[in-house]
């Protein structure tokens, strides 16, 4: 018996990384799982998103754990992209206990020649796409009467602020900042319906976000005594990234019968980053 039989997890992001490692978690303690992800590129980002393939390995890795997965290419920036994949996966499974709004991008480099396009989809993406996955799952979860949990990952972006005028790095820690609010509002208005509502702050985790080409071209300037969006990052523990099973450990405990008494928190999952 898991700790989630019987539940159904919405997880956006699903295809890679932090959403990946979540629904396999989630899976493994019986959750069944509707995963959504864009599954293409977006120009003004300077690494590749993940790709239907990655979706659907995610799914063989939820079926691995003996639940299932609906999985559904959709863009969080599009409202009726997250309607239809809630419809796909309530059509489904009947039920949606617990969403993980995760989607989120950030473009590593200098800022594009259209710096207001690179503002715009990171706000559109990592704020206004939470805001649209949780209003378009959140009426299945409250039709049942059964409370459940809403789980925001933030960043410690949304904590702390650093250095910057790249439209694309402050759009990301404005983005990650404005959830915090939205998580708030939401959490005090839900709890008399047992549904609550939290935000996690991890710091570097080892995803296609920060394993990549532009991502390494960072680096290499930060070590080389450069100053650019990671110069000066660094976690107060000596480990320099999370695996993202590390953020799924934390999010299962979050989302539990263990945490039911845990509403408006803002939980960071950064080896000490925010203390440095």
């Amino acid at each position: 018996m898991g700790s989630l039989d019987g539940r159904t997890v919405f997880i956006t992001g699903a295809a890679r990384g932090q959403g990946r490692a979540h629904a396999v978690r989630l899976a493994r303690e019986g959750a069944d799982i509707i995963g959504v992800d864009i599954c293409e590129n977006i120009a003004t980002m300077t690494y590749p998103n993940a790709s239907l393939a990655d979706l659907e390995e995610t799914r063989r890795l939820v079926e691995k754990e003996g639940r299932r997965m609906v999985a559904c290419k959709g863009d969080v920036r599009s409202y009726v992209d997250m309607q239809e994949a809630v419809r796909a996966g309530a059509d489904e499974f009947g039920r949606i206990d617990i969403i993980i709004a995760n989607a989120g991008i950030v473009r590593l480099a200098g800022e594009s020649e259209d710096f207001m396009a690179d503002w715009r989809d990171v706000i559109d993406t990592n704020l206004t796409g939470v805001y649209h996955t949780i209003r378009a799952a959140l009426p299945v979860m409250r039709e049942a009467g059964r409370g459940g949990s809403i789980v925001i990952t933030s960043s410690t972006a949304g904590l702390k602020g650093t250095a910057s005028l790249n439209a694309s790095g402050n759009a990301y820690a404005a983005a990650k900042r404005g959830v915090v609010a939205l998580m708030q509002n939401l959490a005090n208005h839900l709890a008399p319906e047992w549904i609550r509502v939290n935000t996690i702050h991890p710091t570097g985790v080892l995803s296609g976000m920060t394993q990549n080409d532009a991502m390494n071209a960072l680096m290499e300037h930060a070590a080389a005594g450069g100053q650019n969006a990671i110069s000066g990052m660094e976690n107060a523990l000596p480990l320099p990234i999370l695996q993202p099973e590390d953020v799924a450990n934390a999010v299962a405990f979050l989302v539990s019968e263990e945490a039911r008494f845990i509403t408006g928190i803002q939980w960071p999952l950064d080896a000490g980053f925010s203390i440095r």
